[in-house]
């Protein structure tokens, strides 16, 4: 009987479809973040430190526009709480016997595309959790990331400049990549707590701003589910 693959290829295997879409996402970042006035080393610090597609983005778009440290940082903060859910939420279904002995390495890569990945490969029973899983998924999109901010930054802030529908494109490029990823493990019984907690983003957006809809959004289905449970 032929050998499995080691669990940490499958992981990087099941990052190449995210890998794919993060490389001229974060080419996008680093070409803004020149632009802005970022040289490519502080743009790699971003991507290699924050890592995260919208705050870096929104970032940038502080810096550029002077808004205060404390500003610019809670910001920031407010927009990463949402990764605080990722790590239990995978543990709870991989069950109590997981390993967490290397958590603090592999969690660093929990964005929003690794985590639906990885809820992906595990409810379609192509892979069970485990930590060189974990690494294997995190490390691809990871480098995918980090090398596309790096090649962005050296081709400067005037690469997309000819191609507005491009630069334009790749700005939906990340929401696309984590909605196409969440809907191929949704069923039925998660449209009403999906429904809960887009009516309150979106109206709590409108009536404030877009950090606070998010963060409303994400209590609110937070919630939802928690009440559908307790039926």
């Amino acid at each position: 009987m032929p050998q499995s693959r080691p669990p940490f290829l499958d992981g990087i295997l099941a990052a190449l479809p995210i890998a794919l879409g993060y490389f001229p996402i974060a080419f996008s970042f680093g070409v803004g973040a020149t632009h802005a006035g970022l040289s490519a080393g502080e743009a790699m610090v971003f991507s290699v430190i924050i890592y995260s597609g919208a705050a870096q983005f929104l970032a940038v778009a502080l810096v550029a526009g002077g808004a205060p440290l404390l500003v610019a940082a809670f910001t920031l903060i407010a927009m990463g709480l949402r990764h605080l859910i990722y790590g239990p939420a995978l543990l709870k279904l991989a069950g109590q016997g997981a390993s967490t002995r290397r958590a603090w390495v592999w969690a660093f890569g929990l964005t929003d595309e690794v985590f639906g990945a990885a809820l992906g490969e595990m409810a379609r029973g192509r892979a069970r959790f485990s930590e060189p899983f974990m690494l294997g998924l995190g490390l691809g999109a990871y480098a995918a990331w980090v090398s596309g901010t790096l090649a962005g930054a050296l081709a400067g802030g005037g690469a997309l400049a000819g191609y507005p529908a491009v630069e334009a494109g790749l700005g939906f490029m990340l929401t696309a990549l984590f909605l196409a990823l969440l809907l191929s493990i949704l069923t039925r019984a998660h449209l009403p707590v999906i429904a809960v907690a887009g009516a309150v983003t979106v109206a709590v957006t409108l009536a404030g701003s877009a950090t606070t809809g998010i963060l409303a959004g994400m209590i609110a289905g937070a919630l939802s589910g928690l009440a559908r449970r307790a039926r």
